[in-house]
């Protein structure tokens, strides 16, 4: 069974759909522990309550970023991650980290990249009246929100919607998108070289799978 170490910040819906899947065998592998650079964030609750290790390393601790990703390369590094998964945490991470973790490194970003990287992308979408908006899940690199994208989904934006409106829309795709691209880099099928995803041995497009079969 492979192992997946799950980082988070805040609410940890993501993190619940990942343990959700696992439960139901959609993932074949177990999420060994979670966590977070805020001691209340609620996912740590989530994990607790379906008996996974929860752990809170807060920056407040250590007298560098530096400091603060080895002494999490090293918490997260005893439970022998096969990947790593950020799930909503919202700490840039160092190079050693990311260099350290390369390949098995994903994130899920509330944007079609390479639009709207960053923060506060509901927001931008509104203001900018655009009406396509979505969710993109990416193996990670030191540029932030830049990594080769490996599946996107996308929603409709409505007039007369609100963050809220659109927040919820985006979030419904990503508890489904996110999970399923887990299972493909568990089960072998996913990887990263030559600064692009691939998936069962076919490079990806850099909107990711889901332009390559529309």
């Amino acid at each position: 069974m492979k192992n997946i170490v799950v980082l988070i910040s805040g609410n940890g819906s993501n993190l619940q759909a990942i343990i959700d899947a696992c439960k139901h065998k959609k993932i074949n592998g177990t999420v060994r522990a979670v966590f977070s650079n805020k001691a209340d964030a609620f996912g740590l609750e989530r994990a607790q309550e379906a008996g996974i290790p929860a752990h809170s390393l807060e920056a407040g601790q250590f007298t560098s970023r530096d400091a603060f990703d080895r002494q999490l390369i090293q918490e997260i590094d005893a439970y022998v991650p096969d990947v790593v998964v950020l799930a909503g945490y919202m700490r840039i991470l160092s190079p050693a980290f990311v260099a350290h973790y390369a390949g098995r490194l994903l994130n899920i970003h509330p944007s079609l990249l390479p639009k709207y990287p960053g923060l506060h992308t509901h927001r931008q979408v509104l203001e900018n009246g655009d009406e396509e908006h979505g969710t993109s899940v990416h193996f990670v690199t030191d540029e932030l929100d830049g990594g080769p994208v490996i599946l996107q989904a996308k929603v409709p934006v409505f007039d007369g919607d609100s963050e809220d409106d659109v927040t919820a829309r985006v979030q419904a795709q990503e508890h489904a998108i996110y999970p399923l691209v887990v299972s493909w880099f568990i089960d072998g099928r996913l990887k990263m070289h030559d600064n692009a995803a691939w998936l069962d041995g076919n490079r990806l497009s850099p909107q990711g799978y889901a332009a390559d079969h529309d």
